[in-house]
C-alpha cells in the first residue's frame, strides 16, 4: 500500500509535546502522584449562571438542527455589546464577527482563507504551535520573529528585512502572550498598526488572555487603535476568560474582508457551534458585563504562590502581569529539556520545556497555573528539593 499519512504532517506540531506525555505517563506508571502544571487547561468550571443557561438550552427541542457555520446573530450581537464594554470598539455584528469552536479553529484555518501556496506569513519565536501549524497546512512560508527578553518579549519591527515585510501577507502576534506572559503597551499597538499600513499587511492579534491580567495592568485590545480595522483583526476565546475551554467557542473580529474570508471557508468545512453553547457564552458575556466577577484575581495569587515560593528556594523568576502562565529562566547548567524532565522524574511535577514553542524557547520552561494553591505550594516544595539536591551534588 502507498504511504498514507501526507508528509506535511511530519512538520506539525512539537514531538517535544508527544515526549512529555509518554514521560508523565512512565512517571504515573511507577505511582507517583504528578502535579501536572503542563497544559494551559482551566481547573475550575463556569459560572453558575454560565451552567445554568448551558443546561436551559440543551433541554430545548429547537437546539438540535445545524448551527450556522458564522455563529447565531444573538451570539455575535452579545460579542458586539462585549467589545463596546470592555475595549471601547464599535463591531458590526454581521460583518465584523464570525463564531469559532475555539480560537484554535480559527488560528488554524485563518491562513487557509486569507493566502496562497508560497505566501508568506510573519509569526513569532517562541509561539504557540497552531500558529506555525497553520502555516504549513496552508502551504505558507514562515519568517521567525525572535521575541527576547532584552526587549521584553516585544517584536523589533525595524530588524524584519524589508523584502520579508512587502511580501509578508499577515503578521501575527499574541499580548498578553501564551506562552511568554509578556505585555505590550499601546504605544506597541499604535506602532504595530502604522507598520501594517505602510507594508500593506494584515496584522492578526490573538488576544485569549486579555481578562487575565494583574496588578491592575488592563491589556488593550489592537482595535482600539484608530484606523485598525482596516488592518487587523483580533481573536478572542472563552476558555480562559470563563473557563469554557471544553465547550470550545470564541470568535474573530475586525477587518470585514478577512472576517468575510474565514467565513467562506468555514461554511465549506463546518456548520459551527452548537446552539446550546452560543447560549451559554451569551451568558458568559452578559455576566462579565454586569458584574466584577473575573477569573483574574485566582490567578493572580497562584502566580504569587509559585514565584515567591521558588524564590525562596533560589530559582528568581520575573513576576508576569498577566496570563496563566508562567515563563522560568532555567537556573544555570540545563537545558529546557534536561531540567523538564529531571523536574518530572524526580520531583514529579510536569512543566513544558521553552524550545516546545520555537529555538528561541530554549534557556526557559513555561510552568502553567492549573491547580489549586495547596497543589502548588506542594510542586513549589517538590522543585525546591529537587534543586538543593542538584546544588549538594
Amino acid at each position: 500500500m502507498k504511504q498514507i499519512a501526507s508528509k506535511r504532517l511530519s512538520r506539525l506540531g512539537s514531538a517535544i509535546f508527544t515526549e512529555m506525555a509518554e514521560w508523565k505517563e512512565e512517571v504515573r506508571r511507577s505511582g507517583v502522584d504528578v502535579i501536572d502544571l503542563g497544559i494551559g487547561s482551566p481547573d475550575r468550571p463556569p459560572s453558575a449562571r454560565v451552567m445554568e443557561a448551558l443546561q436551559k438550552a440543551v433541554a430545548n427541542p429547537k437546539a438540535y438542527g445545524y448551527p450556522t457555520s458564522e455563529g447565531s446573530p444573538a451570539f455575535r450581537q452579545a460579542v458586539a455589546r462585549w467589545y463596546q464594554h470592555r475595549f471601547q470598539v464599535e463591531l458590526d455584528a454581521e460583518s465584523e464577527i464570525v463564531t469559532l469552536m475555539g480560537s484554535q479553529d480559527g488560528l488554524a484555518h485563518l491562513a487557509l482563507s486569507i493566502t496562497d501556496s508560497g505566501d508568506v506569513a510573519i509569526v513569532p519565536d517562541p509561539g504557540y504551535p497552531i500558529y506555525s501549524a497553520s502555516l504549513v497546512l496552508a502551504g505558507v512560508e514562515p519568517y521567525l520573529l525572535p521575541l527576547r527578553a532584552d526587549n521584553d518579549f516585544l517584536p523589533r519591527l525595524e530588524s524584519i528585512p524589508e523584502d520579508i515585510a512587502r511580501k509578508a501577507k499577515f503578521m501575527l502576534l499574541n499580548y498578553p502572550s501564551n506562552p511568554l506572559s509578556a505585555v505590550a503597551p499601546r504605544s506597541f499597538f499604535e506602532k504595530l498598526v502604522d507598520y501594517a499600513r505602510r507594508y500593506g499587511l494584515l496584522i492578526v492579534h490573538d488576544l485569549a488572555y486579555s481578562e487575565m491580567a494583574f496588578d491592575g495592568f488592563r491589556p488593550n485590545s489592537i482595535l482600539e487603535i484608530e484606523g485598525a480595522k482596516e488592518v487587523a483583526v483580533e481573536f478572542h476565546s472563552l476558555s480562559k476568560s470563563f473557563n469554557m475551554a471544553g465547550c470550545r467557542i470564541a470568535f474573530m473580529v475586525g477587518n470585514p474582508e478577512a472576517v468575510g474570508a474565514l467565513k467562506t471557508l468555514k461554511s465549506n468545512i463546518d456548520y459551527g457551534v452548537f446552539a446550546a453553547i452560543q447560549e451559554a457564552g451569551i451568558a458568559a458575556l452578559q455576566e462579565d458585563m454586569e458584574t466584577d466577577l473575573s477569573v483574574a484575581p485566582i490567578y493572580e495569587r497562584r502566580r504569587d504562590v509559585v514565584i515567591d515560593g521558588l524564590r525562596s528556594v533560589g530559582w528568581e523568576i520575573p513576576r508576569p502581569k498577566a496570563t496563566m502562565f508562567i515563563w522560568a529562566p532555567i537556573p544555570a547548567g540545563f537545558t529546557s529539556r534536561q531540567i523538564s524532565r529531571e523536574i518530572l522524574y524526580s520531583a514529579g511535577v510536569v512543566v513544558i520545556p521553552g524550545d516546545a514553542f520555537g529555538a528561541e524557547g530554549e534557556g526557559y520552561v513555561r510552568i502553567a497555573l492549573v491547580q489549586e494553591e495547596d497543589r502548588l505550594l506542594e510542586a513549589v516544595e517538590r522543585i525546591g528539593r529537587f534543586l538543593r539536591e542538584k546544588g549538594s551534588r
